[in-house]
């Protein structure tokens, strides 16, 4: 029988029918407990990490890339062209990764069950910006995801799936939202060897390659920007309106 192996939660504090006060950094509305920030400056090739600790509570961490839409209480992640990036990107981001309560990386095994659901909006993208990724962990030397959800400039929903640890994406049409719409989508993987997609009420499920199946994964979520320049006023910016993590692990009780 399945156990519950943990359950991590970015949504509004209290009810489910609060509402996000607008003068709070997101860490004033949202639960940040479970994850960290990656921003678009730093140092080349080592861009800033917020921790946990610094993002959560109404005193939290906010600034021109990370902070509270004005108007509606939306946690919003600002990537702009031109930025810090990781070693193995070209692009910006100002994203989430997923932490463990502990404050140790999330890193979990593909058997069970996992998902990432999140309630968002794109307010203006350049080009094309990942806005959820299930990314490998530890169990071999590659840094590439399993699978990145795009959303891109003309409203265009795309998955890209990996197709080997070594690199090569495939890209499959998910959905159609014009800029400014509010969408989900819930994104995770089932059995071991399968990840599932939700989109607006719209799923569609794809096969994991063997070659994954030794790695650990975790989520990110946020503005992953696919597009860069010189330019600091072009990029992407999301705003969140919920995200929700959970797991379920593989084994049994007895």
């Amino acid at each position: 029988m399945a156990a519950v192996a943990g359950v991590g939660a970015l949504a509004l504090l209290g009810s489910s029918t609060a509402v996000a006060d607008p003068s709070l950094p997101p860490g004033g509305n949202f639960d940040l407990t479970t994850w960290q920030l990656q921003e678009p400056v730093g140092s080349p090739g080592s861009p800033t990490t917020i921790p946990s600790s610094r993002l959560r509570g109404p005193d939290g961490y906010q600034d021109a890339y990370f902070y509270t839409d004005s108007r509606d209480g939306a946690m919003t992640f600002w990537a702009p062209e031109k930025g810090v990036t990781t070693p193995n990107s070209h692009y910006a981001r100002s994203e989430l990764r997923e932490m463990n309560r502990s404050g140790s990386p999330a890193d979990w095994s593909l058997g069970g069950s996992h998902r990432m659901s999140a309630t968002l909006r794109g307010v203006s993208v350049t080009s094309n910006v990942c806005v959820g990724q299930i990314h490998l962990g530890s169990g071999g030397s590659s840094t590439k995801p399993l699978v990145e959800l795009y959303y891109r400039a003309n409203g265009d929903i795309v998955l890209g799936t990996e197709n080997s640890p070594s690199g090569g994406q495939t890209s499959h049409p998910v959905g159609h939202v014009p800029m400014g719409t509010t969408w989900r989508y819930t994104l995770g993987v089932s059995g071991g060897d399968t990840v599932d997609l939700t989109v607006n009420g719209s799923s569609t499920h794809y096969a994991i390659a063997p070659s994954f199946f030794p790695y650990k994964q975790y989520f990110k979520a946020g503005s992953y920007n696919q597009s860069s320049s010189d330019s600091t006023t072009k990029g992407a910016r999301v705003a969140f309106y919920a995200l929700n993590v959970s797991h379920v692990s593989d084994v049994s009780d007895g």
